[in-house]
């Protein structure tokens, strides 16, 4: 007998969790997803933060075709001149900061935050690193060094050395800056600790210190950048800026791509004592650099990003339940938080069940996350915030039931 699709990957894909979600999936297109039995999902994670234009833009799957009729990969990182990695570097560059005007791509997020912390350190000559609690970065080795949840860290210790952790809004806890502090790392929205959003007057104070300190502030918007909180880039939102800035997630359109932007003066130490002080392969694969180069034309046209905060403003309003004990959200970021746990993992199943892909955060169990295409139209924003609420309804009743 001939295996199934679902008997491969259990066997022969190394796998994340004991409970995957196990949709087959036969294509996509906008907000669907669709599987090979016929069933359609509305894909109100985007992947994770990643399809932002949704599945199948038609801008960026065009992009990548005319790339692919001039070339895939040619050469390691930084060897070569290529159009498209040029066009999409000219791209951020002219919507960022002045100092942000050296672009160093990688592969994902966790690439981008390592390319940034050797930075930090070849920078300064300091090797303390400063992080947030509830952060997440990644899960390699350095990424996992700054992020905070013990218990995906504990089985892989020793990790980095001179790692200290402050906590968000905590004004006090700036004084743990000193100049001995290679670089303050910090996701511009918490986004696995369930959408925490720093205060504008932290954020200013933060830079003050980093200031004072000769510290580098890295700003981590692997999750949300590229248009999700209704700016390019969220910092935008409080008026501080980055010494280095982390980006990947929705920057590749949908292809692996991630990047980190500094000051080119800095960046250039990398080239000389020692040579060659960061390398990568594939960072900045042409067909990646298209799409992404597309996927930044497609948000930053006309009223794109205006329309962000109206969408998300809908969603809020349509979403409610009196179970619901906050819901937090920037933009198109979200997260809504109940009391226990086991509703959300019922609210979940729920909207699974009835053509709706909702997520938990790792960090956060007793809420779940939407951060839907931002390509939404008003109509589909109902159908799925009609599913959600009848989803929580189900679970709310479930637990009372089993309680009583």
């Amino acid at each position: 007998m001939q295996p199934t699709e679902t008997n491969i990957f259990l066997k022969n894909i190394a796998q994340t969790s004991p409970f995957p979600f196990l949709l087959e999936i036969e294509r996509a297109e906008g907000i669907y997803l669709h599987s090979t039995n016929g069933n359609k999902y509305m894909d109100l994670i985007s992947g994770v933060a990643v399809s932002n234009l949704g599945h199948q833009h038609p801008k960026v799957v065009n992009a990548i075709k005319e790339q692919l009729e001039k070339h895939m990969h040619i050469m390691v990182y930084g060897e070569y001149v290529q159009s498209s990695v040029n066009k999409l570097a000219r791209i951020l560059v002219e919507n960022l900061p002045q100092h942000l005007n050296s672009v160093y791509f990688c592969n994902s997020g966790a690439e981008s935050i390592e390319g940034a912390l050797k930075l930090a350190k070849r920078v300064t000559g300091r090797t303390e690193l400063l992080a947030f609690k509830g952060a997440y970065h990644g899960s390699t080795h350095g990424a996992l060094s700054i992020s905070a949840n013990e218990k995906k860290k504990y089985r892989f210790r020793p990790l980095l050395p001179d790692v200290r952790f402050l906590r968000l809004n905590k004004f006090e806890d700036l004084n743990l800056i000193s100049r001995k502090t290679a670089c303050v790392v910090i996701e511009t929205i918490q986004g696995d600790a369930g959408v925490r959003i720093p205060e504008r007057k932290f954020l200013e104070a933060l830079r003050k210190k980093c200031n004072e300190t000769g510290t580098l502030l890295i700003m981590d918007e692997i999750q949300s950048g590229i248009g999700r909180t209704g700016k390019l880039f969220a910092f935008e939102h409080f008026g501080v800026e980055p010494d280095i800035l982390c980006t990947a997630k929705a920057l590749g359109g949908g292809l692996p791509l991630g990047a980190f932007i500094a000051d080119k003066n800095h960046m250039d130490l990398f080239t000389k004592q020692p040579m060659l002080g960061h390398i990568n392969t594939f960072g900045g694969n042409p067909m990646s650099c298209a799409a992404a180069a597309a996927t930044l034309e497609v948000i930053l046209e006309g009223n794109f990003l205006n329309e962000v905060e109206r969408k998300g403003e809908k969603i809020e309003n349509l979403i409610n339940h009196p179970s619901i004990v906050e819901i937090r959200r920037k933009g198109m970021m979200f997260a809504f938080e109940f009391e226990t746990e086991e509703i959300v993992g019922r609210i979940v199943e729920n909207c699974l069940e009835n053509g709706v892909i909702c997520f938990w955060f790792l960090s956060c169990p007793n809420s779940f996350r939407i951060a839907p295409p931002l390509t939404i139209n008003d109509e589909e924003i109902e159908k799925a915030c009609k599913v959600i609420n009848e989803a929580i309804e189900k679970a709310v009743k479930l637990i009372n039931n089993d309680q009583s």
